[in-house]
């Protein structure tokens, strides 16, 4: 029962004399992110992680959903710049999902947002960037310099 879920799920953090790292794992029905059970977990925790079958089926691995995905606790153990740039990587995805149905059926004229143009000119290298080989590995500051220069660009 719904009751259950902050008993079991708070149990997770520090403690006096250690602490509990848990990492749960919620599958919901056709990506329905109102599932009760989900919308109970995500009120709950400081963050989630919210893959995408629309991104696995494209290829795109991890297939995480960077706009779907939140942590609350971002801001407090962020440097600004890193918090600086992240969003605005969000800005650039948010943007063009928005108009990406105008951009797929060649609606969109180019010059009518610059918003809109920046976001269509970055959409490729933001992808390549959130999109990591299985055996490519990376330092936390590795991949900091690399969207640096990937918003540089």
């Amino acid at each position: 029962t719904f009751s259950m879920l902050p008993k079991l799920l708070e149990r997770a953090g520090n403690l006096s004399q250690g602490s509990i790292t848990g990492l749960y794992a919620v599958l919901v029905e056709a990506d329905d992110l109102n599932d009760p059970v989900a919308d109970a977990v995500r009120s709950i925790l400081d963050g989630h992680i919210v893959l995408s079958r629309d991104l696995a089926q494209m290829g795109h691995y991890p297939a995480v959903d960077p706009l779907q995905s939140v942590s609350r606790v971002m801001n407090d153990v962020v440097s600004e710049q890193h918090l600086r740039i992240a969003r605005r990587v969000f800005q650039i995805l948010a943007t063009y999902r928005e108009a990406q149905d105008l951009i797929n059926i060649g609606a969109y004229v180019k010059g009518s947002n610059p918003k809109i143009d920046e976001a269509i000119a970055m959409i490729d290298r933001v992808n390549a960037f959130l999109r990591q080989d299985r055996q490519e590995k990376l330092s936390f500051q590795q991949t900091i310099q690399r969207l640096e220069k990937l918003l540089q660009n």
